[in-house]
């Protein structure tokens, strides 16, 4: 747990944090990429952080990989690469930083680690979890093996180093159907995601996929009633679902995609109305880049998402604390699994 009186004592000691509407109108550039929902007096307070992020990011040779859950201040004023799950996994990779400061959730921090053993990996805040990742461990996958014998266990990457290394191969939202597709066997274990696993099952009707009974806290608040009282006052507004919601919250909307899915349906459709049945800091990072559509309707947040910020960004690159490490013999049999996964997706999708 952060000693926030500490951790904020310490860093007004080398850095000027006082929120300035000079600095502030110096980053014009950066605050006209969400000024659609971040109104100026909050950048104003947001910019010292910022700034000092960005100038000790060059010093200490680091980079930051954000998730496109992370807030519009976060996305668009530090972050160097941003994107789904998957584009994350690639771009570790591919980071020559001799630091990498994961913002997003702990098991994308593993993730990076596991790709990077020789990097620092660092979290700000090693309490965001996941309410999906903690759902199954390595003695749930042995008991999807027993039921189901010679099955191949496709694991979401929002998953824990150990069940990654207990899999054969990794998915995530955007490349799952594709994989389980491309597995010659017919029957496939899917953990720990039910619903992802059901709307694959749907998509990919000549496998027969079974599933660990698993779910997000932000996707399965969806109903398919909310999404119908919601189109019958709002008929012109496309409805796009992540595919972590139930089946039929998927099947009464237009559109179901990954993260990086939706922003690329709504750049090319460009729907005068939208409604983004997912976690709510998507619609706001995009907003000001889509000026002509109108982002409208419910979103659920992600509290463990939320845990990361501006300060505790700093913190982490500030003292270096809060460094991921997972046990070698794990990692190399999860980079496998991971691997494996950016492997077969470049493959078919060639």
């Amino acid at each position: 747990m952060l000693d926030f009186t500490a951790m904020r004592a310490q860093l007004a000691e080398v850095y000027d944090l006082t929120p300035s509407v000079e600095l502030a109108q110096s980053m014009s550039d950066i605050h006209a990429k969400m000024d659609r929902v971040i109104p100026f007096p909050d950048f104003v307070r947001y910019a010292p952080y910022i700034a000092a992020i960005n100038k000790l990011k060059a010093e200490k040779n680091a980079v930051i990989l954000a998730h496109n859950y992370m807030t519009p201040e976060i996305y668009h004023g530090v972050a160097d690469v941003v994107g789904d799950s998957l584009q994350l996994a690639i771009e570790a990779t591919k980071v020559e930083a001799e630091i990498i400061v994961q913002c997003g959730v702990h098991f994308m921090a593993e993730t990076s680690k596991i790709l990077n053993p020789a990097k620092t990996v660092l979290i700000p805040d090693v309490e965001a979890g996941c309410s999906l990742a903690e759902s199954i461990t390595a003695d749930g996958i042995a008991q999807m093996r027993a039921k189901y014998p010679g099955a191949p266990v496709v694991s979401y990457v929002n998953t824990t180093a150990e069940v990654k290394a207990a899999s054969d191969i990794c998915c995530t939202s955007s490349n799952a159907a594709q994989i389980v597709a491309a597995l010659p066997e017919d029957t496939i274990i899917m953990t720990p995601d039910q619903y992802l696993a059901q709307n694959v099952a749907n998509m990919v009707p000549q496998k027969n996929i079974v599933w660990w009974e698993g779910s997000c806290i932000v996707h399965e608040q969806y109903t398919p009633e909310d999404i119908n009282e919601f189109r019958a006052m709002n008929p012109d507004t496309t409805i796009i679902a992540h595919p972590e919601c139930p089946p039929d919250v998927v099947d009464a909307c237009d559109y179901s995609g990954s993260t990086s899915g939706i922003i690329d349906y709504v750049t090319t459709h460009k729907p005068a109305k939208a409604m983004l049945v997912t976690e709510c800091s998507m619609a706001s990072n995009i907003s000001d880049a889509l000026p002509e559509i109108e982002f409208t309707g419910p979103c659920n947040m992600c509290p463990y998402m939320k845990k990361i910020t501006l300060e505790k960004i700093l913190w982490a690159l500030h003292t270096g604390s809060e460094a991921v490490e997972v046990d070698p013999l794990v990692a190399g049999k999860a980079r496998i699994a991971v691997e494996r996964m950016i492997e077969l997706s470049r493959a078919v999708t060639k």
